[in-house]
């Protein structure tokens, strides 16, 4: 296997993938570690790694003297609210075509819940980029994010700010979002958001309001997301500690 990349995140790829539809796909437990390792043509500490990430979230269950069961009943989810997932991979996992039907960009300044959700001053310059999503060709997601402009280094264009913020943040911030804080709550759709998913005023809604940290905790970027109804199945692991 020394003609195919190595990297942990793509090794982790390929074993979820195995796991789900592949060479394992009919397995209750993977190969020993030894085994495993080498087949991927990679280190034991290394698979052990990536074991570890894929034990966290369920989606494996290392026992002394059993082995490494697959949980198969956690990789059948089709939607993790747990596990960060760029919108367009969340609309295709569920099942449906996914586009990106219009980005809107546009420069602002920070009002007090932004100031305060961004550790920035009030009024402090913002770019906020509003974002709608479709499955098979019906809204789904429309999600505004905000950065603070002041992050943003180098030579920018509009372009560059329709992918998905990520990019956006590493490329031209330098910046890597570590984890996100996420409020849930129910909503019903005003004139606006009636008219942005093409549904009738009042329809219900999940909106989520969220804030990405970087490792050292510092607030990276906001965003508000509403989620069409019936589309999704918004699922959440917990496990018992």
């Amino acid at each position: 296997m020394s003609s195919q990349p190595t990297s942990s995140k793509t090794i982790r790829a390929h074993l979820l993938s195995a796991m789900k539809s592949g060479e394992y796909a009919g397995c209750e437990r993977l190969p020993r570690e030894n085994v495993l390792a080498e087949k991927l043509g990679i280190s034991r500490t290394q698979l052990r790694d990536i074991l570890a990430s894929l034990e966290r979230e369920g989606f494996i269950t290392r026992r002394h003297g059993v082995g490494t069961i697959i949980n198969r009943h956690v990789l059948g989810v089709q939607t993790r609210m747990d596990i960060e997932v760029e919108f367009l991979d969340m609309i295709r996992q569920s099942g449906f075509e996914p586009a990106v039907a219009s980005v809107r960009v546009s420069e602002g300044t920070a009002d007090e819940k932004i100031a305060g959700q961004l550790q920035i001053e009030e009024g402090a310059p913002v770019i906020r980029v509003a974002r709608l999503c479709t499955a098979d060709g019906k809204p789904a997601i429309y999600c505004e994010d905000v950065v603070d402009k002041a992050l943003a280094k180098g030579s920018y264009t509009i372009k560059d700010l329709k992918l998905p913020i990520f990019h956006f943040l590493q490329q031209f911030c330098g910046v890597y979002p570590y984890l996100d804080l996420t409020d849930l709550r129910p909503a019903v759709a005003d004139a606006a958001l009636a008219e942005i998913f093409q549904i009738p005023m009042g329809s219900p809604l999940l909106n989520m309001e969220e804030v990405d940290f970087d490792i050292d905790g510092k607030p990276v970027f906001c965003s508000t997301e509403y989620f069409a109804d019936g589309i999704f199945r918004h699922t959440v692991m917990r496990k018992k500690l």
